[in-house]
């Protein structure tokens, strides 16, 4: 037998067939400073300083975890590359930057250009929704390193602001109130203590419908996490925000103090009940027996979003945030102390 590449596991074919069935998605994305096209060695991407005095790149890098065992359970791969996007782009929207492009790295084992394709579908609506191009990426086939119809991702983001605006925590101060933006559920965080539960321990199907949800068990699990850069860059034309932190792995407890600047003498104050906690949280820290304390630094708790403002502007910029279709509340405040985080 003549060895080759394909007998080997690798179908080059089939990758070039993925690429031509992306193209049209990726440029669906595309802004007049995109200046190549899919498949060139390097993405080219033109920066506009028009209305910046001292523009600064922001990036940033993630990925979605084992999530993504939730789609291969219900074979769904087309919100996944939503939940990509999100996370790198919630993170340079942090510190106020408008993303500008992104790019993903999609492995598997066995490529299938169905499930690549719905993959980068997601991606792409993903990019829509922030405002990015999807301006290049990686498809690698690695026989014998996933299993069967596995894949993993990677996502990068790179934004930019102006230095002098430039969002850094350092303006916080006691008496500044924290706004809180609703998560649309776990996004993609805490999957591994949620499959343990539910499928593990509760040995349930993903399809196994739960009456508190309104839906089956994977779909809970795999509802995309919501972006917040339009409407958050939005408000930015208008408000001060002094602090903003996205709510991933180590939830509340463990992100929103990384808002301050060291040696701050300051700690938030959060209320609990001052937002809406969705019904997947409660389902999970009462059927798991799991402390809240537990909950509060594992999951986001329904807010996926948290900024640190002015007390003369918290009013009117939650009525703005909710004009533009986000669900804000006043979730507590900022006061002197020693860091940290305390729940009321």
């Amino acid at each position: 037998m003549k060895l080759t590449y394909k007998k080997s596991g690798v179908d080059i074919g089939k990758g070039d067939r993925l690429v031509d069935l992306i193209k049209p998605l990726a440029r669906a994305t595309f802004s007049k400073n995109v200046i190549n096209e899919i498949g060139s060695f390097g993405a080219f991407y033109k920066i506009d300083k028009s209305g910046y005095q001292e523009p600064v790149l922001v990036s940033g890098t993630d990925g979605v975890g084992t999530k993504l065992k939730i789609a291969f359970m219900l074979n769904k791969h087309d919100t996944v590359g939503i939940d990509l996007v999100a996370m790198s782009v919630n993170d340079i929207l942090t510190s106020g930057a408008r993303p500008l492009f992104f790019l993903d790295y999609f492995a598997t084992g066995k490529l299938s250009t169905k499930t690549g394709s719905e993959v980068i579908k997601g991606i792409a609506e993903g990019c829509k929704m922030a405002g990015c191009a999807l301006i290049g990426g990686e498809t690698a086939e690695m026989p014998g390193f996933y299993g069967g119809g596995e894949y993993d991702l990677a996502g990068f983001a790179v934004g930019i602001v102006d230095r002098k605006k430039i969002i850094r925590g350092s303006e916080i101060k006691a008496g500044d109130i924290l706004i809180g933006l609703s998560s649309s559920g776990l996004h993609s965080n805490g999957y591994s203590l949620a499959r343990k539960l539910f499928f593990d321990i509760k040995k349930y199907s993903p399809r196994k419908k739960i009456k508190a949800l309104g839906c089956s068990i994977g779909e809970e699990l795999l509802k995309p996490t919501r972006i917040y850069v339009k409407s958050v860059l939005k408000v930015l034309q208008d408000f001060k925000i002094k602090g903003a932190a996205h709510i991933t792995g180590g939830g509340i407890t463990e992100n929103l103090p990384r808002v301050l600047p060291k040696n701050a003498k300051l700690h938030f104050i959060v209320e609990k009940g001052s937002w809406p906690v969705r019904n997947i949280f409660h389902l999970i820290q009462n059927m798991g027996r799991v402390e809240e304390a537990e909950m509060y630094r594992t999951f986001n708790m329904g807010l996926g979003l948290i900024l640190a403002v002015d007390k003369s502007d918290a009013q009117r910029l939650v009525a703005k945030l909710n004009r533009l279709g986000e669900n804000a509340f006043v979730i507590g405040q900022v006061e002197k102390g020693s860091g940290g985080v305390k729940y009321v």
